[in-house]
């Protein structure tokens, strides 16, 4: 009898598994199928991708969709049940929207980093295209469509271009995108050469040389404070590693900190100043970096 139950248990985890399987590769297998189904045009097809492959691609799916506030509410779980208390759910739910604002805050700086990257690769194909001996227009019409990331303001200022606009002030709207100020400089140096006949060139030289020494500038700030950041982050991790050593020396401050009173208030306490600490010393960072 056990013996069934335990084949019937081992059956059911294998669907439990194929099912799981089948959800994450699916979507991606369908499609491949219909793509192959319209090029073959009702032919022969083949086998399908190798099972490697399908596996990487669900392992990709999947870890799209485990964000990092998803291992919030994931570590919350875990605490609970091994904690036998539904505080650390409430306060893993209460991580979500915290790391959510980060993960944003994070991607929202890359952007505009790329950005930055955007607005200098166009001044360097700009001051290329000019020394070619093409016009300003025509050259600003080849630099933009060679240099992506500018966003959706990218199509006005090649309209203003190509239509014979007021393209100083494409880029200068162009310019209030987070991490494209470069543009202001570039309408400065489009109007110089355009208004006084002066060599659109070297002013661009000179533009693009100080954008990336600024960039560069940055870029080795941000290296300097990446060990205070690091230091704050290990700092805010010290209460984990001694609930882990009191565990190991056999007491049970899971059960204290969860099920008793003066538990609850240090566990209040010591988070709401463990919070304030981490915000404090991040604002600090930030501030130099922003300075």
């Amino acid at each position: 009898m056990a013996i069934g139950e335990m084949s019937g248990m081992s059956a059911g985890t294998a669907m439990v598994c194929a099912g799981a399987a089948a959800w994450l590769m699916g979507g991606w297998n369908s499609g491949v199928r219909r793509a192959r189904l319209l090029l073959a045009g009702g032919g022969v097809v083949g086998a399908g991708p190798p099972p490697w492959e399908n596996a990487l691609v669900g392992w990709r799916r999947l870890r799209g969709r485990l964000r990092a506030e998803g291992g919030s509410l994931v570590a919350g779980l875990v605490v609970a049940l091994i904690g036998a208390s539904v505080v650390p759910l409430f306060l893993g739910l209460a991580g979500v929207p915290l790391l959510r604002r980060v993960r944003r805050a994070a991607e929202a700086r890359r952007e505009l980093e790329r950005r930055g990257d955007a607005v200098i690769a166009l001044c360097a194909a700009l001051a290329g295209e000019v020394r070619a001996g093409r016009q300003p227009g025509e050259a600003l019409l080849r630099a933009a469509r060679d240099s992506a990331g500018l966003g959706e303001a990218q199509a006005v200022v090649l309209a203003a271009a190509r239509f014979g606009g007021d393209v100083p002030g494409a880029l200068t709207d162009a310019a209030r995108q987070p991490g494209a100020d470069g543009l202001v400089g570039l309408a400065a140096c489009w109007r110089v050469a355009v208004d006084r006949g002066a060599g659109l060139a070297a002013g661009l030289d000179r533009l693009e040389g100080a954008l990336r020494a600024e960039r560069d500038q940055r870029a080795d700030l941000r290296a300097q404070l990446a060990g205070s950041r690091s230091t704050a982050v290990m700092l805010a991790g010290l209460p984990v590693l001694g609930l882990l050593l009191g565990t190991a020396l056999g007491a049970d401050p899971l059960h204290v900190l969860l099920h008793t009173g003066p538990g609850l208030a240090c566990l209040l306490i010591g988070g709401v100043l463990e919070g304030v600490g981490l915000w404090w010393a991040m604002r600090i960072v930030r501030g130099a970096e922003s300075a």
